[in-house]
């Protein structure tokens, strides 16, 4: 009947009635004991099917639960409620409708439908969009649903901030009683609500659901840890699997101290450890240990593997980013002409903002990829809106552009303003950009729309003549920054707002590599330039989409999680990155941080590579890196520790770090990582050169001014013993 089980997963499956902890490191087979744990549970202690409770925490897993178990049993499972905690509160509710004080029909509402609904809530507040976000009014209603509180229940404060978010989720929650929607939050809050205050559902749901498993349990919020208490009160087996090494999700609710709880609030609860791995070489769970053993407050596990230690961990200084990615592209070309596959590689990384640099080297050496749970650089939504300011300005005939951006960021002119500038433009044949003019011009616009409009245009005016004088890196900063794009998205709380802000800040330093690829293109008018890099961005965004699935897999660390690869590279380890920079003054946030490189490591089957850079160009910045302390905590034995190589992007070359660079400035010879000093800035290193013969051009990090780029044959450096 059973699968084949190892001693710790067959301890799990049979363990006695009551509370049980299953901790499930990574790559142990928790799904497997799960699926054999339900099995077990009706074949010997004849539970039925219906009183059968079990949590996953994606749809899919749901399904293959069902599958697998249906083919255990050798029966239809489909009696047993197996579900997300969403699924299973929808299920509930659409039952019990008229106790939960909904119309039959009720509508369940994604996020977009949400954000349109607030949109007209906060019209007929009067609220102003532009200064209460959308996004931020929906991140707040959401938090505060996952918490289980309700408008009403909030107490009245003394701040603008907490009473006009008081205002207006009381507002939506109106609005969705009226029009009988519910969001995705309300699902498990009204959910837990009907079962809290009806005692014969209570009742009836407590004596029908004798057995409960929950997957991810780290994984919960404050409103799924409640539900659980309250349906479980009477069950004769309560089998929660999770792993509090890999609670990555605390940014979106996730609460670690529910696994940390369980035995406390689940009596007599029994503890039983999976900690053998069935993914991972010796060496790649060595170093997975090494990490996780810095956090405090474990519930503890030490992952062990039957298979070989294999191979080293491959630690590689890169100088730069450039370099970085060339790394890791002649190290997937030499695992492909060994016989491995494509999609068995990925290559994982902190920030979105990273896979620029990598996707643009992968493309040099035509080699597929994908970005696995997002979009490329130059599809994603906040590149293209600062791209359409650009369009617009080098072509103000370009209706599509102005369409996209005329309120992005919400500046006023909503669709019925917008309304009128099409009907203009169709009567009297006009651009959009025209009819905006004759709209104003002729009071056709009124109000706030009038005056966002005349805002708008004066914005898009300014970068027409900056475009015409400017180099292209300081027109794309001007045009974030003009915009309001670049501010919109760094007051906004959340991880994706911060994500989005470092994709349009890295966008600058998009440009900047742009401008090198065409030697400097001091021959090239500025207007021309900004139209040849929209061409590179659109081609960029466009390549490579026959066959995604078939190439290599680029993804954020928290994508990554439930995967696993035979190869992986880890990109980007650096202070300040990869622990982020926010987490450097909290120590929860950084715990989280190493948790999710905890995460990254034990993705890997069969081979693991990091990488770090001494120096990178990121979010438009260019610095100094120090190596990540989460390389330290790596034992040294189990590194293979490489040198680095610089990469040049104008030559597409690769020299070695004891390349000698003329200096006609003296008799003498400077090279790289060579101390030197200029008679303006002061002393210095040289830390990167690109270019060659009188274009070449040094990058010195001096000692009080911090890097800059300097023409070698004109610097005037002078070595310094």
């Amino acid at each position: 009947m059973a699968d084949v089980l190892n001693a710790a997963q067959q301890q799990a499956v049979t363990a006695d009635l009551g509370n049980l902890l299953v901790l499930a490191g990574a790559g142990s087979g928790k799904t497997r004991v799960l699926v054999n744990r339900i099995a077990w549970l009706i074949t010997e202690h004849n539970a039925m099917l219906p009183s059968i409770f079990a949590v996953t925490f994606t749809n899919k897993a749901a399904t293959e639960m069902k599958t697998r178990l249906a083919a255990l049993l050798h029966r239809s499972t489909t009696n047993i409620w197996i579900g997300t905690f969403h699924s299973l509160a929808h299920r509930l509710l659409r039952l019990h409708w008229q106790e939960s004080n909904l119309p039959q029909n009720f509508q369940v509402i994604d996020a977009d439908d949400q954000l349109r609904l607030l949109r007209k809530i906060l019209q007929q507040l009067n609220v102003d969009e532009e200064r209460w976000e959308l996004k931020q009014v929906q991140y707040f209603i959401n938090r505060k649903k996952d918490d289980g509180i309700r408008a009403q229940k909030l107490a009245i404060a003394n701040n603008l901030f907490d009473r006009v978010m008081r205002d207006i989720y009381q507002a939506y929650e109106q609005a969705c009683n009226v029009n009988g929607l519910v969001d995705f939050g309300e699902l498990l809050f009204r959910g837990y609500e009907l079962l809290a205050s009806n005692v014969l559902l209570q009742q009836h749901y407590q004596e029908r659901f004798t057995h409960f498993l929950v997957d991810e349990f780290q994984d919960t919020n404050a409103i799924q840890y409640n539900w659980l208490k309250l349906l479980a009160k009477k069950a004769q087996s309560v089998t929660v699997v999770g792993d509090d090494d890999q609670s990555i999700y605390g940014w979106r609710g996730a609460r670690i101290e529910n696994i940390h709880r369980f035995e406390q609030d689940f009596p007599a609860a029994r503890v039983i450890r999976l900690e053998q791995n069935y993914r991972s070489t010796g060496t790649i769970l060595a170093a997975a240990n090494a990490v996780i053993a810095c956090n405090d407050g474990r519930l503890g596990k030490k992952l062990w593997t039957q298979q070989a230690q294999g191979e080293l961990v491959t630690l590689y200084t890169a100088l730069n980013e450039e370099d970085e990615a060339l790394f890791v592209v002649k190290q997937i070309q030499q695992y492909i002409t060994t016989g491995n596959d494509l999609t068995e590689i990925a290559v994982l990384y902190r920030s979105n903002a990273q896979s620029r640099v990598l996707e643009e080297a992968l493309v040099r050496a035509s080699i597929p990829y994908c970005i696995y749970g997002g979009l490329r650089f130059f599809e994603r939504a906040e590149i293209k809106d600062a791209l359409a300011y650009l369009r617009l300005a080098v072509n103000p005939q370009d209706n599509s552009a102005f369409e996209r951006i005329i309120n992005t960021p919400a500046r006023g002119i909503g669709e019925q303003s917008l309304g009128k500038i099409r009907a203009l433009a169709n009567q009297y044949n006009l651009s959009y950009w025209e009819a905006a003019k004759q709209g104003i011009a002729n009071d056709i616009l009124t109000g706030k729309a009038r005056v966002g409009m005349r805002t708008f245009l004066s914005i898009i005016e300014s970068l027409t003549n900056i475009i015409a004088t400017k180099p292209l890196p300081i027109v794309v900063e001007q045009a974030i920054n003009s915009s309001g794009l670049l501010q919109f998205f760094q007051q906004r709380p959340g991880e994706e707002a911060r994500n989005r802000a470092e994709n349009l800040a890295e966008l600058v330093s998009a440009t900047d590599n742009f401008v090198i690829a065409i030697n400097d293109g001091e021959n090239i008018e500025p207007k021309a330039k900004v139209m040849e890099f929209l061409s590179y961005a659109a081609l960029e965004a466009g390549e490579q989409k026959r066959n995604p699935a078939s190439g290599i897999q680029l993804m954020t660390l928290h994508a990554a999680k439930g995967l696993e690869f035979s190869i992986v590279f880890i990109c980007g380890m650096e202070e300040g990155l990869f622990p982020h920079h926010f987490s450097k003054d909290d120590p929860t946030a950084l715990e989280e941080e190493r948790r999710l490189c905890y995460v990254g490591i034990t993705r890997a089957m069969r081979k693991l590579l990091i990488t770090y850079a001494e120096q990178r160009r990121l979010f438009g910045r260019e610095e100094l890196r120090k190596k990540s302390r989460f390389i330290a905590e790596i034992p040294h034995n189990l590194l293979d520790i490489q040198a680095g190589r610089i990469y040049t992007k104008a030559a597409n070359s690769v020299f070695s770090l004891t390349r000698v660079i003329t200096n006609k400035s003296n008799a003498g010879t400077i090279y790289l990582g060579r101390r030197v000093k200029h008679t303006k800035f002061g002393k210095g290193t040289i830390v990167d050169q690109e270019g060659a013969g009188d274009k070449m051009r040094v990058n010195v990090h001096f000692d009080k001014l911090g890097p800059k780029w300097l023409v070698a044959a004109f610097a005037k450096l002078e070595p310094v013993d």
